[in-house]
């Protein structure tokens, strides 16, 4: 396809434009695919107001946004998986499929990834993009387009889900409900977990919570987590926590409320990337501390969940803003984090 399309550039802190460039063509292993929706990540909102996340720097013109649903328009000549017209969620890692970790199945681990939106990478806040085939994933006809962009982020809860081995029958506890929380919360229902405790400050994103499917939700700034939890618990604690908002105070409480043996998956980022833990609590309860680093090998099941009514994905948005209003999208995901649980933009 020949043309030009329009792309939102990040061109300075907490500043987007938009410009022209050349349509990508797609190489012969690749699909060119017509972007419809993109989500708004945190990892998107800290690098528009920040410039940068750890060692990742943001050099500007750059491009943002990796959550994408959207429709193949042309196809390579060694595609067979896709044809034109196949709406697809993109899994935004391109791999290298030599290292160990890509070797060993553990490829959201590769060091060489050209992930979207991860500096230098370009992202997808563009009318079109030309991505591997492998990495696009067909959606069946009841599962929309916004909710393919959202298969990213709930890939990552499902991810969370699974590393803290969560079955039928335990209890759990989500710290953070945004959206990464919502989505391990709801993941954790699917898998059968009979309680699940949502913890944050915010309650419209706690109310969320509950309209969701949590159990109960806890308002920490109006009483003491800790001791709520294990007054729910009958004294035990959880057997699973999930901490999303990677705050110290978050992880230190999700340590102190845990049963003795159970599982913490750590999976919000610090702002500083350095967290003081009460290390003697973790050992004197032999606690399990695990680890989610993006997802693997959960489009397809996370899709087949969506397509299932097995989570209501959709459910997890509050506001839709449309390609021309990025700027106002981007802000207010940062500037009224109270009422803008997840936001998406409409690229077409």
């Amino acid at each position: 396809m020949e043309g030009k399309m329009k792309v939102a550039v990040m061109t300075d802190v907490m500043k987007m434009e938009f410009t022209q460039r050349d349509i990508p063509k797609p190489k012969p292993d690749e699909v060119l695919v017509k972007v419809e929706y993109v989500g708004v990540c945190g990892s998107d909102s800290h690098y528009f107001e920040a410039g940068a996340i750890g060692s990742y720097v943001v050099k500007p013109p750059f491009v943002l946004g990796h959550e994408a649903g959207g429709t193949v328009v042309e196809v390579g000549s060694e595609v067979k998986n896709l044809k034109v017209g196949d709406r697809v969620a993109l899994e935004p890692g391109k791999i290298c499929g030599k290292c160990e970790f890509c070797r060993t199945g553990k490829y959201n681990l590769c060091p060489d990834v050209q992930f979207f939106a991860m500096p230098p990478f370009d992202g997808v806040f563009q009318e079109y993009v030309a991505h591997e085939a492998g990495l696009c994933f067909k959606l069946p006809e009841n599962v929309d387009m916004m909710e393919g962009a959202l298969i990213e982020p709930l890939s990552v809860g499902m991810h969370a889900a699974s590393q803290a081995d969560a079955y039928l029958g335990q209890r759990a506890v989500v710290m953070g409900s945004g959206c990464i929380g919502l989505v391990s919360m709801m993941s954790l229902k699917a898998r059968g977990v009979s309680e699940v405790y949502v913890v944050d400050i915010m309650q419209k994103r706690l109310d969320k919570a509950l309209e969701l499917g949590a159990t109960a939700v806890i308002n920490s700034k109006e009483e003491d987590p800790v001791a709520k939890i294990r007054e729910l618990t009958g004294g035990m604690g959880p057997d699973v926590i999930i901490e999303t908002a990677g705050a110290e105070i978050t992880t230190v409480q999700a340590i102190n409320m845990a049963k003795k043996g159970s599982t913490i998956v750590l999976v919000g980022y610090s702002a500083s990337g350095k967290l003081t833990l009460p290390v003697s609590t973790i050992l004197d309860n032999e606690l399990t501390i695990k680890s989610v680093f993006r997802c693997r090998h959960i489009y397809p099941m996370a899709i087949d969940a969506v397509a299932n009514g097995k989570l209501n994905l959709k459910g997890i948005v509050t506001d839709v803003f449309d390609f021309d209003d990025i700027q106002e999208g981007m802000e207010k995901s940062i500037y009224n984090k109270a009422d803008v649980v997840k936001a998406v933009i409409k690229i077409s």
